[in-house]
This record gives C-alpha cells, structure tokens and sequence, in this order.
C-alpha cells in the first residue's frame, strides 16, 4: 500500500534479527569513532603547522581528513545511539539530513581521490611543469569544484529520493538513511530513480576510478624510469599509500552503487556502510602515516 504522507519517523532495523552482534559492533564503535577523529585531526594539525608540508599534496590529504571526521560523524553517533539502546529510530528530518550529509561527503571524497592521483601524476610524471601547473590558486579552485560537485550530487539524488511514496511500514532494515535502501523500501514506480543513481554513480564512481587507474599505470610507468633506488622507493610509497585508501574506499562503494538498489542483499548495506563509513576514516590516517616519512618526521 502506497502512502504519500511523509512519516515522523523511520525505524532502523539494524542488526535487530541478531542481537547478540550489538554490544560487540556498539563497543567497536565506541573505539573507532575516537580513533578516526584524533587520526585525521592529528593530519590535519601536522600539515598545517609544519612547513614542510606546505605542498599541494598536504593541501588535498588535509581536506581528505577533514572529509573523512565529517563522514563517519554524518553516521557513527546514530549508529551507537541505535545499537546502545532498545528504541532504533530516526526522525524524519534526522534522516533526510543524513541523507544530504552522508552523500555529499561520499560524492565529494570520490572526486577528492581522482584529484590527488592528479597530483601525484603531475609530481611524477611532469616534475617540470608540476610548480607552473599546482599553484595555490588552481589547488583552490580543484577543491572548490569538487565540493560543489559533491553537493550538487548528493542535493539532486537525496531529493529525488525524499519525493518517492513510501509503503505503510516505516522500517529500513539498515543501520543508517542511504539512498539505495530508501529507494528499495519504496512503493510504486522508482525504475526512474535507480536508473537515475546507476547513471550518476558511473560518473561519481566508475569514470573517476579509471582516471585514478590511468594515472597510476603512467605513474607506475615513470617510477620504473628513475635510476635512484631510493627516488623509487619514495615515489612507490606515496603512491601505494593512496592506491590503498583508494581500493578500500571505491571497492564497496561500487558494490554497493553500481547495482539497482532492487537487487542489494539484506545484509550488504550495512557490512558496505560499516566498511566504508567507518572502517576507511580510521584506516587512512595510519596507511598515510606508518607509510610517510615526512608525515612522521612532522609528527
């Protein structure tokens, strides 16, 4: 049955058929969360206090981290106040500024990833005309389009998303408010709205990934060319390092995007949302550590 009222609330269901996984994920939580914001507060501190790393590669890493604290805090407090508690709910609004936030973080470190592998292709590849090309000014206006990029996406798929009829139950069988498990809780007709998120995830998702794997194949290319074994290794450890973060941010994300929302399993939103809304934020700050020698000299 069909209701084109909008609701109060919505009941995430979360692990609620599992209880006994509660307690262990809320006490994982608990731990993370605060490892991922002093982590990447850490970044982003160091790089802007230390003046050796005043470069456009610190430039991109500090709003990487900062796009990192806003995007587990978009999910990680509901996810604990609903694993801690017996009452599982979200308000209305709570939910649809979830949506907006979650995804504009999401879209925008997509686009964010593309950009420093940019970066690395330029210092790599045209060390020469690296100084003449990232100058401050063009770093500012990359970051700028790539927000507004992140918003505009999110803005016109949230929307579309929130105007949907929903069926007369108001549960999500997920931990948080995400776009393809509102789409799939939907009544009536949303092939539209699946195949509008299929289309603007291959440009959010798919074409920004095969950018990042062609620089890489040129970087990897260029790296093989330097006669300094040391040059060599410096190069294939700043490299490696955001390949990681890379696989593990793009791996569920296209997993997750890249389907109809119709054909997604039960569990998958919520193993992919815990990966890549939690798992992802407290991993980068030490692959980009333990990794970087400048990054620990700094510290």
């Amino acid at each position: 049955t069909m209701n084109n009222s909008r609701p109060e609330e919505f009941v995430l269901l979360g692990f609620a058929d599992r209880p006994w996984l509660e307690l262990p994920l809320f006490a994982i939580l608990l731990i993370t969360y605060p490892m991922a914001m002093v982590g990447n507060m850490a970044i982003i501190l160091v790089s802007k206090l230390d003046a050796r790393l005043h470069s456009p590669m610190y430039f991109f890493l500090t709003h990487l981290s900062f796009l990192d604290m806003c995007y587990t805090t978009s999910i990680v407090p509901q996810m604990l106040l609903n694993l801690g508690s017996a009452k599982k709910t979200i308000s209305y609004v709570g939910c649809a500024a979830q949506l907006y936030f979650f995804h504009t973080m999401g879209g925008t470190e997509c686009l964010l990833l593309a950009v420093m592998s940019f970066d690395r292709y330029m210092a790599i590849c045209k060390p020469l005309h690296y100084i003449l090309i990232m100058k401050p000014r063009i770093c500012i206006l990359m970051i700028s389009t790539v927000w507004l990029t992140g918003i505009t996406y999110a803005s016109s798929e949230a929307t579309a998303t929130l105007q949907l009829p929903l069926c007369d139950l108001n549960k999500l069988d997920h931990l948080l408010c995400e776009i393809p498990v509102l789409i799939k809780a939907a009544c009536g007709e949303k092939a539209a709205n699946e195949l509008t998120l299929s289309v603007v995830c291959i440009f959010m998702l798919a074409v920004p990934l095969c950018l990042i794997l062609a620089s890489y194949a040129c970087i990897g290319h260029a790296v093989f060319k330097i006669k300094s074994s040391e040059g060599r290794k410096k190069a294939f450890g700043t490299c490696s390092s955001h390949l990681i973060v890379v696989f593990l941010f793009y791996g569920p994300g296209i997993s997750m995007y890249l389907q109809p929302p119709s054909s997604i399993s039960r569990d998958q939103p919520k193993l992919m949302a815990l990966f890549y809304g939690v798992g992802t934020p407290v991993l980068n700050p030490f692959i980009y550590t333990l990794r970087n020698k400048e990054v620990k000299a700094a510290l």
